[in-house]
């Protein structure tokens, strides 16, 4: 009997991060993708879906999740042990946007479902890791803001959310787009744009 529920337990685990992976490839191709359409594409039938997700704002939710989490990771791994403020800001974001860039188009579909709200909520413990990494390049100087760290942390938050949608809509290319709010998050936090555009340079080309 243990066998069998190991089993079971291990079936359904599979068909749910089956499902979470083709949900995340069907809504980036089709944000109005259906439950139906995420069922046919994964290769279950409908009620399998919904039992692990009772809705299809619960599945968004769960993919929002998983993005989040994905992106604190590539944060936390960017910076290490990089001791200059300026140079861990620039090395996260652009992890960051190596992570975010693959989920730009999700993000704007939950902002119907999870909402703006929801997904700053999610968005707290990266937020606050940033603060502190500011307020320290504020304290050494590396900085220059009118605005506290906290402030100047949502600045950039928001900055990299409207990057994704300039490139949703076009404005920007995908391929320039990570450098560019690099420099941008950069040059917000007082760093002179020549010395901006050569650190993320620099960063790139050993990333």
């Amino acid at each position: 009997m243990a066998a069998m529920t190991t089993g079971d337990t291990s079936r359904a685990d599979t068909n749910r991060r089956r499902i979470l992976d083709v949900a995340l490839t069907e809504l980036l191709r089709d944000p109005d993708a259906s439950m139906d359409q995420i069922a046919r594409a994964a290769g279950v039938v409908r009620r399998t879906v919904y039992g692990h997700f009772p809705s299809r704002e619960a599945l968004i939710s769960t993919l929002v999740d998983e993005a989040v989490a994905a992106l604190t990771d590539a944060d936390a791994r960017a910076r290490g042990a990089v001791s200059d403020p300026a140079d861990a800001v620039a090395r996260s974001v652009l992890a960051i946007w190596e992570i975010a860039d693959r989920y730009r188009l999700l993000i704007a579909l939950a902002q119907r479902t999870v909402t703006v709200q929801g997904i700053r909520e999610r968005l707290a413990p990266l937020r606050e890791n940033k603060a502190r990494l500011l307020r320290r390049g504020l304290d050494e100087g590396v900085f220059q803001s009118a605005l506290p760290a906290p402030a100047l942390a949502y600045v950039h938050e928001q900055m990299l959310f409207a990057v994704m949608e300039a490139v949703n809509d076009g404005l920007v290319a995908a391929r320039e787009a990570g450098r560019s709010a690099t420099v941008a998050v950069l040059t917000a936090a007082g760093v002179p744009a020549p010395t901006a555009t050569a650190l993320v340079a620099r960063v790139s080309e050993e990333s």
